[in-house]
C-alpha cells in the first residue's frame, strides 16, 4: 500500500536543482529510473518530466530508511526530501543536467509501487510502435517523447501569442456541423432528438470562419480540432489538428507576409533558430517542371531536365512513344552516383515503377566513356546533347523516365528523394521554406468526367484567368498558396471568392446546380448577400509542423493518444460496438457485411 505525501511539499523539479541550491533542504517528487545498490552506498536516479537527479543514501543514513530504499524498483513512484550536496569531483556527470549536485535523503514515501513495465522507460526505444500505443501511458514517460509534447505546447502557445499581438481574436467554431461531403468523406454523428438525421465532424472550419470575415470579426485564428474518414500513412491521422487562421480585406501577400513573421518567431522562440525571411516563392508549374513535385525538398538539387526535344524522333522507342503519344522524356543527374551496382540501379527502377513507371532507363557517365543499356541506340552527337543538356560528367549517373507528364513528374520527383535518402545528405536541422503558389483553379477527374476543384469550391481564381473560366478551365490559376518545409506541406490556403456571381460561375463549372449549391452550403450564400469583405487565409498542420520541427517521421511521435493506420486506438481499443439499447436510442441497426 502506498503512503500519502501528507505534511510534503514539492520544493523543485529535478533539473531546476544546481549548484546554487547545494547546502538547500529540498523535497522532490516523481519516477525512479533507476537504483544501484552498492552496499554501504544506495543511488537512486528520480525522474520526473524536466530529468533526472540522483539521491544519495549512505552509511551515515538512519538503517530504516536504507532498508526502505532498497526495496524500491523501478518506475515506483517516491517523494524524498534532504540537502542538496555537491558530487565529489570524480563522481561529476557532465552529460547530466543535474550531474554536479545530489541529494542526501532524510525522508522517503514510497507513493506507489509498480509492477516491471513491459518495456524500458528510456529514450530512443527501439520497441515495436503497437507495443508502445498499447500501453501509450508508459511510453510517454520516455524523455524525448515528453520533449516532443513540450515543443508541442510551444508551438501552440507562440502561435497563440503572435496572432493575439498582430490582431486576431481567437474563436471557437463548432464540431457538430452539417454534412457537405467533398473529397474525403466525413464522420458522422447520428442525432438521437432527430431521428434518422446526422451531424458531421468538421473536416476544416473553412464555411465558419469565412462566416466570422462576413460578421466583421476581421482577423480569427483557432487551434482546431478537425476529422476526415480517409486512408491513413504516417504523416495522417483520422483526428488532427489545424492552426487555423482567416484575414478580411488582403491579397495573398499580405498572408504570405503576418504567416512569414509566425514562422520566423516561431523557429527562433521554440527552436533557437534564425529563419531568414522572405521565403522562396515558386509557382506550380514550375516546381513541378523542376522537381517533380508541388512540396519539393529544396536542401539538395538533383532537379529534373526536359530532354524530350532531343529523343523525339529518336532510336529508342520507349522515348520517342512517350513524345509523340503527348508525353514527356525527364532525367535527373545523380551526381557521383556512377558507382551504384547494376543491382542498385534496377532497385532503384523497381521504386519507381510504383508510382506508374514502367522502367527507369539509365547512363552511367565514367572517365573512357558510358556504361548504358540504351547507349545502342543513340548515336554520339545523339549522346553527347543529353550529357550536356543533363550537365552530366564523370562519376554521374543520370536516370531517365518516359511516360505521361504526370507519371514522369510524381516518378522522378520521389526518386530525386529515395536517393537522397540512400546518400544520406538529408539533414532534419536544416529547415528550407517556400511557397507554392498559382496552383491549378481545376483538375481533371477522369472517373467522374468532370472538372474539380483543387483546393476547395471557394478558391479565387487568379484576376487575369478570370476570363477563361468557361473556354479553358485547366487554364486557370488560383490564388493558392502553400507552405513547404523539406518537402513536406506543413500548411495551406488561399484568398476566398467573395462575389456572387463569380461563386456561381464556379459551382456551374463544378458541375453544382443552383439547387445543388443551396442544399449544401446555402447558409454561407445566403449571408454572402448581406456585405462580403475580400478575405482570405490558410490552416497549419499543426501534428506535421511539429513532427518536423522535432525530427521525426510520424506524426504519431508527436500526439499524445494517436491513431493506428487502421484508425483505431489500441491502448483503448477504439472503435468498439455499442449496448444495443443506444443503437435502439438512436434508430440504428448494425447489419452485418
Amino acid at each position: 500500500m502506498g503512503e500519502t505525501i501528507y505534511g510534503m511539499k514539492r520544493t523543485h523539479m529535478c533539473t531546476e536543482l544546481s549548484a546554487a541550491d547545494v547546502g538547500k533542504k529540498v523535497t522532490v517528487m516523481g519516477w525512479v529510473q533507476k537504483r544501484r545498490n552498492l552496499g554501504s552506498l544506495l543511488f537512486i536516479d528520480l525522474r520526473d518530466r524536466t530529468g533526472i537527479v540522483q539521491l544519495v543514501f549512505n552509511d551515515q543514513t538512519e538503517r530504516g530508511l536504507f532498508e526502505k530504499a532498497e526495496t524500491v524498483r523501478s518506475e515506483y513512484v517516491i517523494a524524498a526530501s534532504g540537502e542538496v550536496a555537491r558530487r565529489a569531483p570524480e563522481a561529476v556527470n557532465p552529460s547530466m543536467k543535474t550531474g554536479e549536485i545530489e541529494i542526501i535523503v532524510s525522508e522517503l514515501r514510497i507513493l506507489s509501487r509498480a509492477e516491471t513495465p513491459p518495456f524500458h522507460i528510456e529514450e530512443n526505444s527501439d520497441v515495436n510502435e503497437a507495443m508502445r500505443l498499447k500501453y501509450r501511458y508508459l511510453d510517454l514517460r520516455r524523455p524525448d517523447m515528453q520533449a516532443n509534447l513540450i515543443l508541442r505546447h510551444k508551438v501552440a502557445k507562440i502561435a497563440r501569442d503572435y496572432f493575439d499581438q498582430n490582431g486576431f481574436l481567437e474563436i471557437e467554431t463548432p464540431i457538430l456541423i452539417k454534412s457537405t461531403p467533398e473529397g474525403a468523406r466525413d464522420y458522422l454523428v447520428p442525432s438521437r432528438v432527430h431521428p434518422g438525421k446526422f451531424y458531421a465532424l468538421p473536416q476544416s472550419p473553412q464555411l465558419f470562419k469565412q462566416l466570422l470575415m462576413v460578421a466583421g470579426y476581421d482577423r480569427y485564428i483557432q487551434i482546431a480540432k478537425c476529422f476526415r474518414d480517409e486512408d491513413l500513412r504516417a504523416d495522417r491521422q483520422p483526428e488532427f489538428t489545424q492552426i487555423d487562421l482567416e484575414m478580411s480585406f488582403v491579397d495573398v501577400d499580405d498572408v504570405i507576409s503576418i504567416n512569414e513573421g509566425f514562422v520566423k518567431r516561431l523557429f527562433k522562440e521554440a527552436l533557437g533558430v534564425e529563419i531568414e525571411t522572405p521565403f522562396l516563392r515558386m509557382p506550380y508549374q514550375e516546381a513541378m517542371d523542376r522537381f517533380g513535385s508541388d512540396k519539393p525538398d529544396l536542401r539538395f538539387g538533383m532537379e529534373l531536365v526536359n530532354v524530350s526535344d532531343l529523343v523525339e524522333g529518336c532510336g529508342f522507342r520507349v522515348f520517342a512513344d512517350a513524345v509523340a503519344n503527348g508525353g514527356s522524356v525527364r532525367a535527373i543527374n545523380a551526381k557521383g552516383c556512377a558507382k551504384f551496382s547494376r543491382k542498385e540501379i534496377d532497385s532503384l527502377g523497381e521504386f519507381v515503377k510504383t508510382y506508374g513507371a514502367k522502367g527507369l532507363a539509365w547512363i552511367a557517365v565514367e572517365e573512357g566513356g558510358v556504361r548504358s543499356s540504351i547507349a545502342k541506340f543513340f548515336s554520339e552527337e545523339e549522346m553527347d546533347a543529353l550529357l550536356k543538356r543533363t550537365s552530366a560528367e564523370p562519376g554521374d549517373l543520370v536516370l531517365f523516365v518516359a511516360d505521361r507528364n504526370q507519371v514522369v513528374y510524381e516518378s522522378l520527383g520521389a526518386l530525386r528523394v529515395e536517393i537522397a535518402k540512400r546518400l544520406g545528405i538529408l539533414n532534419d536541422r536544416e529547415f528550407k521554406f517556400l511557397w507554392v503558389t498559382e496552383f491549378p483553379l481545376f483538375e481533371f477527374d477522369e472517373e467522374e468526367n468532370r472538372w474539380v476543384a483543387k483546393h476547395h469550391p471557394f478558391t479565387s481564381p487568379m484576376d487575369e484567368d478570370i476570363e477563361f473560366l468557361e473556354s479553358d478551365p485547366g487554364r486557370v490559376r488560383s490564388k493558392a498558396y502553400d507552405i513547404v518545409l523539406n518537402g513536406t506541406e506543413i500548411g495551406g490556403g488561399s484568398i476566398r471568392i467573395h462575389m456572387q456571381d463569380l461563386q456561381q460561375r464556379m459551382f456551374r463549372l463544378l458541375g453544382l446546380s443552383q439547387e445543388e449549391a443551396q442544399a449544401k452550403f446555402g447558409y454561407l450564400l445566403e449571408a454572402f448577400r448581406y456585405g462580403v469583405p475580400p478575405h482570405g487565409g490558410m490552416a497549419y498542420g499543426l501534428d506535421r509542423l511539429v513532427m518536423l520541427m522535432a525530427g521525426r517521421n510520424s506524426i504519431r511521435d508527436v500526439i499524445a493518444f494517436p491513431k493506428v493506420q487502421n484508425a483505431s486506438d489500441l491502448m483503448i481499443e477504439a472503435p468498439d460496438t455499442v449496448d444495443p439499447k443506444q443503437l435502439e436510442e438512436l434508430c440504428l441497426k448494425v447489419t452485418e457485411n
